[in-house]
C-alpha cells in the first residue's frame, strides 16, 4: 500500500510528532502502529509499510528527535517515549495492533503494560543494560558533533559489525549522511535506555504477545542476549524466527518481514 497522508500529532510538554500513514487514512480505523528503534526513522520503516497487506492501515511513527518531529526534549527518558505512544493511540483511535523494533519494541511492551492493547508484536526488543560501555564514547561523540563517529560506534562497538561493513556504508554518500542524521539523538536514546527500570512484567495488558527475533541473532550478544531477558518479563509469548536475517531485517530483508507480520495479524 502506498502512503495516504502524514499527520502531526501533539505529544506532552509541547512536543509534536508526526505519523506516516498507509492505506486507510480515516480515523477510528484498525491496523497497524509502527514504533521503530534507534538510528531509524519513518522513512526508514517505507519498505516494510508498503508491503503490509494484513491490515487495512500502517501508521509508522516517526519519533522524537527524528524531522520533522520535534527535537527531544532535555529531561528525555522512556516515559516521554511511552507517553508520546500513547498520545499518537489516542489520536488514531480503533483497534490498534502495535509493532515495535529494537528500543522501539521496549516502548511497545511498557505501553502495552499501561493500556489495554488486543495484540503486541516485538522485533528483537532491547533492555537496560544495553551497550552501557559504549555511552562514554557516544557522549564525546555527541558532544563533539562528531556523527562520522557516532555512527562508527553503533556499528561496531555495539552492534558488532566488521570494518568493512562500516567502509561499505561510507561509499554510499546518500545512505551515510542519513546515518549521520539519524545518529544525532543517539546517545540521549541510549542513555534513557539504560538509566529506565521497566516493569519486572511487561505487556501485562496486552492480551496477545508476539516476539520475533533473527535467526542470526539467536543467542548472541548484544540483540539475542537482550531479547531473552525482555522474554523473561513476559508472559507466554508466541516466538517467531526470520530465516537468514539479524537485526536490520527491516533493511535487509523488508519483504520477508512484512510476510512475516501479515501471518501475525
Amino acid at each position: 500500500m502506498e502512503r495516504t497522508i502524514q499527520k502531526t500529532i501533539p505529544v506532552p510538554a509541547d512536543g509534536r510528532v508526526t505519523v506516516d500513514v498507509y492505506g486507510d487514512a480515516d480515523p477510528g480505523s484498525a491496523g497497524l502502529v509502527v514504533v521503530p528503534g534507534v538510528m531509524s526513522d519513518a522513512h526508514t520503516w517505507r519498505h516494510v509499510a508498503r508491503a503490509i497487506t494484513a491490515w487495512p492501515s500502517v501508521a509508522v511513527l516517526n519519533r522524537r528527535g527524528r524531522t520533522p518531529s520535534s527535537p527531544l526534549p532535555r529531561d528525555h527518558t522512556l516515559r516521554t517515549e511511552v507517553e508520546d505512544l500513547l498520545a499518537v493511540l489516542d489520536r488514531l483511535g480503533g483497534e490498534r495492533t502495535l509493532f515495535g523494533w529494537s528500543y522501539g519494541g521496549l516502548i511497545a511492551l511498557t505501553a502495552a503494560t499501561e493500556r489495554p492493547v488486543r495484540h503486541v508484536i516485538a522485533y528483537e526488543p532491547v533492555i537496560a543494560p544495553f551497550a552501557r560501555a559504549e555511552l562514554p564514547a557516544l557522549r564525546a561523540a555527541a558532544e563533539g558533533r562528531d556523527w562520522d563517529r557516532s555512527v562508527d560506534i553503533v556499528n561496531t562497538r555495539v552492534s558488532g559489525f566488521a570494518p568493512d561493513h562500516v567502509q561499505a556504508l561510507r561509499a554510499d554518500r546518500q545512505g551515510w549522511s542519513a546515518l549521520r542524521r539519524l545518529s544525532e539523538p543517539l546517545y540521549a536514546e541510549l542513555a534513557a535506555l539504560n538509566a529506565s527500570q521497566p516493569p519486572e512484567a511487561l505487556a501485562r495488558r496486552a492480551e496477545r504477545i508476539d516476539l520475533i527475533i533473527g535467526e542470526a541473532d539467536q543467542g548472541t550478544e548484544p540483540y539475542g542476549t537482550s531479547f531473552d531477558h525482555v522474554r523473561q518479563r513476559l508472559t507466554a509469548p508466541r516466538v517467531q524466527v526470520l530465516p537468514g536475517q539479524g537485526h536490520l531485517a527491516h533493511v535487509t530483508g523488508p519483504a520477508l518481514l512484512a510476510r512475516t507480520l501479515d501471518a501475525l495479524a
